[in-house]
């Protein structure tokens, strides 16, 4: 009987390690407002998993917005922001590796506005998303990015989507450059002097949702 319930005992221990050489679970596929998955050959709308309250330096405001250009600057390259009652800019997800077509959770990737978000303001300038580490007030995030081509030159074009909650958060945590020093850190909202909200770099993630344009 000893021997019998040893035995058990080995083959169940056995049985929930992973086989050597077996592949690594892919990460969960994200999905859109209808839950679908997202795509790469598919343009979307970044907005608010439900409308919020945020404060300025003088009062607070609701927000039921999406993802646009600034709209008050008058410098190149222009930054990304929320824009109130405003459907958005559609944008693009293009993962490091995009040959199954689909984005999932936890993978580096680039975010790029498509080219209905022309502006006629930095037209020397691509509409691929990145950081500014250069920001005078936080580290924002802008655009003129590189799309592709991952490595220590491009180190601050490449974002994550993240399962937050009952929706999703944008990170900056590449993973492109292993040998590559950065900071980590959620994408949230930082309000300026003219109440404009910048997408930056905090400790407070924006929680937002996936809407396919039509």
């Amino acid at each position: 009987m000893k021997i019998t319930v040893l035995a058990l005992l080995l083959l169940f221990a056995l049985s929930s390690q992973p086989l050597l050489g077996s592949p690594e679970a892919s990460p969960n596929q994200v999905l859109d407002t209808l839950g679908k998955n997202l795509r790469v050959d598919a343009n979307y709308y970044i907005i608010p998993a439900k409308p919020f309250t945020i404060c300025g330096f003088v009062s607070c405001f609701n927000i039921s917005g999406a993802i646009a250009l600034e709209t008050t600057g008058d410098s190149c390259p222009l930054d990304v922001v929320v824009v109130k009652q405003n459907p958005g800019l559609p944008l693009r997800f293009m993962p490091v590796n995009n040959k199954k077509g689909v984005i999932r959770v936890s993978t580096d990737l680039n975010i790029i506005f498509t080219h209905d978000a022309y502006d006629s303001r930095c037209p020397q300038h691509s509409l691929v998303w990145k950081i500014d580490p250069f920001s005078k007030e936080e580290t924002f995030v802008t655009t003129d990015g590189v799309l592709s081509k991952p490595g220590s030159h491009t180190i601050d074009n490449w974002f994550k989507i993240e399962k937050y909650e009952d929706a999703y958060k944008l990170v900056y945590c590449p993973n492109v450059c292993p040998s590559c020093n950065h900071v980590c850190n959620d994408i949230g909202i930082y309000v300026d002097k003219t109440r404009e909200m910048h997408l930056a770099l905090t400790n407070v993630p924006f929680k937002v949702k996936f809407q396919r344009t039509r």
